[in-house]
């Protein structure tokens, strides 16, 4: 049986990231490449109906191995693509053993060194086996630590045939990370009766709320005059652009905010004085805070408009996801069950409410309620992100008790 770490080492070295605004599905033609190796990988473990669609997403069925199975269909998915925020080419993942509770130099070169000071969940971790970066990329255990998680879930249960399970459904998916990964999902072919999306930090999360999630574009058009000559005539779109942020309130940052508090983050600026453009993410767990975010940008663009002139200030809202926590309560039982199954294994479940989205909250809304596992990794879409290989041998065990609790 192939070791859930050495499935991960192999799949971390393939480049994955998705793209913003990018019109393909998937967004960047790579992400197959790992789609390719997945699918080669469950043909000879025996896992059925094995397909990789058009838009780079792979299915798999695990049929139940006992008769008049009254069981479930769960589904089990995690994403291939990793975050276009931070390098994620040419990845160099290293095994620190045992490690010592102290400081990781990740490259000595480019002196990158995790600080305990700063990652303090490092503390948690002393005697573990941890897989960490060089320092130059992200790990990518955002989320191919669920995909070898799961994908040695199924190895457990295709060589275990004395275990009794129901129908499992398998499926990894694209562009996760740009918000587009359910866009090209085909349910009906899925199968599940419910899902687990396993895209979470640490051991025992359980998560059944996700922000509501929208994005914001602005396009600020200027008048590009000679500066000799520019007196009342000059409109710098670079400042304007500027003041409109400057509107937005300071302490409403991803930097400053946590738990249940929203956020307008900006993620691009870029332009010149005759045009400039912006973009925002927006994200509120409450649903009339979420909308009042959206009117702030509605509010600031109309009082521009009417400041500088007509349509200098051009805004596009578009709502990317919402809190999957609304569609999961009626199903409770599903949260109930992963619990369960955690205290037995002397775990304590941590429910959170979710500060991102997963392919869960989409899914969830298309009515296949899906709540979030923890994945076992932590500083995700960074240099400093890795992931604990105990935890990941732990993940692979909460997965078949959940599949194991329901065929009984």
């Amino acid at each position: 049986m192939t070791k859930v770490h050495e499935r991960f080492l192999k799949y971390v070295v393939v480049d994955t990231q998705s793209m913003h605004d990018s019109p393909n599905a998937p967004s960047t033609e790579k992400q197959k490449d790992l789609g390719r190796i997945l699918v080669e990988e469950m043909k000879e473990l025996n896992i059925k109906d094995v397909y990789m669609s058009d838009e780079g997403v792979v299915y798999g069925s695990i049929p139940a191995n006992y008769e008049n199975c009254n069981a479930p269909t769960i589904g089990f998915i995690s994403h291939m693509d990793t975050s276009p925020d931070f390098n994620g080419t040419n990845a160099k993942p290293r095994i620190v053993e045992k490690y010592d509770g102290k400081d990781i130099v990740l490259n000595g070169e480019k002196n990158i060194v995790m600080k305990v000071s700063e990652f303090e969940s490092l503390n948690e971790y002393i005697g573990h086996d941890l897989i960490v970066t060089d320092g130059t990329t992200l790990l990518g255990a955002d989320d191919k630590a669920g995909i070898a998680e799961i994908m040695a879930m199924a190895e457990f249960f295709l060589n275990n045939p004395q275990v009794k399970h129901g129908n499992i459904k398998i499926a990894f998916t694209p562009d996760e990370e740009v918000g587009r990964g359910i866009e090209n999902f085909d349910i009906e072919r899925f199968g599940a009766d419910f899902g687990y999306t396993v895209d979470g930090s640490f051991l025992g999360e359980i998560s059944y709320e996700t922000f509501n999630a929208a994005d914001a574009k602005i396009t600020i058009n200027g008048t590009s005059i000679h500066p000799g000559a520019s007196k009342n005539k000059m409109v710098n779109a670079i400042l304007l652009a500027m003041e409109l942020n400057d509107m937005l309130p300071k302490a409403e940052t991803p930097a400053h905010t946590e738990k249940r508090e929203g956020y307008f983050h900006i993620t691009d600026f870029e332009g010149t004085v005759e045009k400039t453009y912006l973009k925002y993410i927006i994200r509120d767990h409450d649903t009339d805070k979420f909308n009042d975010r959206k009117h702030t940008f509605e509010k600031i663009v109309k009082y521009l408009n009417e400041k500088y002139g007509d349509n200098i200030f051009e805004l596009e809202l578009n709502d990317s996801y919402y809190n999957m926590g609304n569609q999961i309560r009626p199903a409770m039982h599903i949260v109930d069950n992963v619990k369960e199954v955690l205290r037995s294994m002397n775990i304590e479940p941590v429910e959170i409410a979710m500060r991102g989205g997963t392919d869960g909250a989409v899914l969830s809304y298309k009515g296949l309620p899906c709540p979030n596992i923890g994945a076992g990794y932590h500083n995700a879409h960074g240099k400093f992100e890795y992931v604990s290989i105990q935890n990941m041998e732990s993940i692979v065990d909460i997965l078949v008790n959940i599949v194991k609790s329901f065929a009984k």
